[in-house]
């Protein structure tokens, strides 16, 4: 890792005529963490433009500005056109991490893959939870998934002509790139990926089955990526609709991103919103209070629910109007967070040690 460098500078006497040369220890470069949202719209809607959920971290150091290891946790539509508004290329990625298999975090893979095919980038790998049966009967397979994820260009003759083009490229297409690692989500964090100075540990929470939230530890800070993870009990009468396993997950940490919704969509507001899916997301200000109690510094909101300013959220209207950052922020102090709160726009990014 770039931190891990020790830069020597050359002092040159000379005594009597003779030269002699000895390594003089610099100060060395102080490492650091970035964390960008690659994508914040709520849900598999589309509007103004926002990409799907996803999260970049970048660790590294002042020497070479946090860039010597990118981590993409979901990959919502647009991901990489939001990765290149910030000249980070699929090959550059150095692991792909899934929180569920919902379209609205997943969209962007097969683009981010087909790129990096194209490009003959390296292997890459790809972190999530193993197969999970629904209570409902069918099986959530992040594995056959990415399995999968080239058959479209394999079928179509895209594959085929490309390697025409470049017989260097693979030709199994996108899949032939993919490293799978998967794990089975426990009740307290595991480790399910690390390089140098970066840890990745996981942990089973609710939303989807086989939904895992993940924490990022570096020298220069740690991150708790939740996901779109709710409270055990489905609805109230509850203590909160966070998760505790992502609370668990998030104690000590520097900064909590996660998805969010604001009680304006809720059932007693006459939006109309799903009374199910509006219980399933965590609230705000329930977020507000759990970053107060796990000490975090930093609440990332992401996957916002309504997006700001818009007049309905997906085919729902927004009671009393579109929101603003100031709604959620007040939704969020409302917990008892007195931290910094960033309310998720597209290409948000928040640095540790700061500027």
């Amino acid at each position: 890792m770039g931190g891990e460098m020790k830069h020597l500078s050359i002092a040159i006497a000379f005594v009597g005529g003779v030269s002699f040369t000895a390594g003089v220890p610099m100060t060395q470069a102080a490492p650091c963490l970035m964390v960008t949202l690659t994508g914040t719209q709520g849900g598999p809607s589309v509007s103004n433009g926002l990409a799907g959920a996803g999260t970049l971290v970048r660790y590294g150091d002042d020497s070479n500005n946090c860039e010597a290891m990118k981590l993409q946790f979901d990959a919502g539509r647009g991901t990489n056109m939001r990765l290149s508004q910030i000249g980070v290329s699929p090959v550059q990625l150095n692991a792909i991490f899934f929180t569920h298999m919902h379209s609205d975090h997943t969209e962007g893979f097969a683009d981010i893959m087909l790129l990096r095919w194209y490009f003959k980038g390296p292997k890459i790998d790809i972190v999530c939870s193993s197969d999970a049966q629904s209570p409902l009967g069918f099986t959530n397979s992040c594995q056959k998934y990415a399995a999968h994820i080239g058959d479209a260009f394999l079928q179509s003759g895209e594959i085929a002509e490309r390697r025409s083009e470049d017989n260097a490229r693979l030709a199994g297409g996108p899949a032939d790139l993919i490293n799978m690692i998967t794990f089975d989500p426990k009740e307290e964090p595991q480790v399910v990926w690390s390089s140098g100075d970066v840890k990745v540990s996981a942990i089973r929470s609710t939303h989807t089955a086989g939904h895992a939230s993940y924490r990022v530890d570096t020298p220069a800070g740690s991150v708790v990526i939740g996901g779109d993870a709710s409270n055990d009990v489905a609805a109230p009468p509850r203590t909160s609709s966070t998760s505790d396993e992502v609370e668990r997950l998030a104690k000590g940490a520097d900064i909590i991103v996660h998805s969010t919704i604001h009680p304006v969509l809720g059932p007693d507001r006459d939006s109309g919103f799903p009374v199910r899916s509006f219980y399933r997301q965590p609230l705000a200000s329930d977020l507000g209070a759990m970053a107060k109690r796990t000490g975090a510094k930093y609440l990332m909101l992401t996957h916002l629910a309504p997006s700001l300013g818009v007049v309905r959220h997906n085919q729902w209207k927004v009671p009393d109007g579109p929101l603003t950052e100031a709604d959620y922020r007040k939704a969020v102090e409302a917990g008892g967070f007195t931290g910094v709160t960033i309310v998720g726009t597209d290409l948000a990014t928040l640095r540790l040690p700061p500027k």
